[in-house]
Formats: C-alpha cells, sequence, structure tokens
C-alpha cells in the first residue's frame, strides 16, 4: 500500500496556527525538527490522511496534523506499525483522541471524528520528509 505526502506542517507554538513547509528532517527519537512537539517520547507527529479532512470539510493543517497523506486509511493501522515516509521511518503509538480544540472549529465535531481524527507517531529512524515523497508501510516482523 503506497501514499503520497500532500501536505506539511510544524507546530512552532501552542495555540497558533500550523506552519505549512515544503521539507522537514524527521529526528530518531524526538520528532520534527522545529515542531513543540520535539523530543517527546510517543505523541511526536500527528498523521492524518486527505480522506478525513475531506468527510469533515477541514482544511489541510486545522487539526494541527503534521503530515497530511493521501492514498492510506489510517484508522486501520494498529500500533507499531512503521511507515516509511521519504527518508524517515515513523512508528504508529496510538490514536489521536479529539481535544478541546476540535470542538471549537465546529460544535460536534469531537464526537464525529473520534477514531478518524489520525494517528500519533514517533520517529524509529531519521531522515528527510518532503512534499510528495511516497509513504509505504513497513512488513511486520515476527517477534
Amino acid at each position: 500500500m503506497t501514499a503520497t505526502v500532500l501536505r506539511l506542517f510544524l507546530k512552532t507554538v501552542h495555540g497558533q496556527p500550523m506552519r505549512e513547509v515544503a521539507s522537514v528532517d524527521a529526528v530518531t527519537g524526538k520528532g520534527l525538527a522545529g515542531d513543540v512537539s520535539f523530543g517527546r517520547t510517543s505523541r511526536q507527529i500527528l498523521l492524518v490522511d486527505q480522506a478525513a479532512l475531506t468527510e469533515f470539510d477541514l482544511q489541510p493543517g486545522q487539526i494541527r496534523e503534521n503530515i497530511t497523506l493521501v492514498g492510506l486509511e489510517l484508522a486501520r493501522l494498529p500500533d507499531g506499525t512503521r511507515i516509511r515516509i521519504g527518508d524517515a521511518t515513523l512508528e504508529v503509538t496510538g490514536d489521536c483522541s479529539p481535544c478541546d480544540h476540535i470542538e471549537e472549529i465546529r460544535p460536534g465535531l469531537r464526537d464525529a471524528i473520534r477514531g478518524r481524527r489520525g494517528l500519533l507517531a514517533r520517529v524509529h529512524a531519521g531522515g528527510r520528509i518532503t512534499v510528495t515523497d511516497r509513504a509505504t508501510l513497513e512488513p511486520r516482523t515476527a517477534g
């Protein structure tokens, strides 16, 4: 299964709009260079599929995602799934629960988007991620 990076965003300040970028450096075990979540252990990156944004009539970056993908249904991926994006490998750490910010966008959206907000991931192997990069699922290893 192959997807494509449509948009990349960095949260440079809490509570402020996301900053769109053409490329970003993913640092092993740290997150995206320049993002306020850099250094967290599990909640380093938020991945969102474009289909969810379209379904809920949302603009890219509006739900504070770092990476917007097309061609991959994220809601079906289990924790521990590894996704190769550009030169980096990300590991899914869990579903992103809708927060108060989501309800501020539109009343009722928090409940409606539950399970489709996106997936949290950490950087398993660092590297450069660029808009238009391919994203592919890595094969699961036994054990």
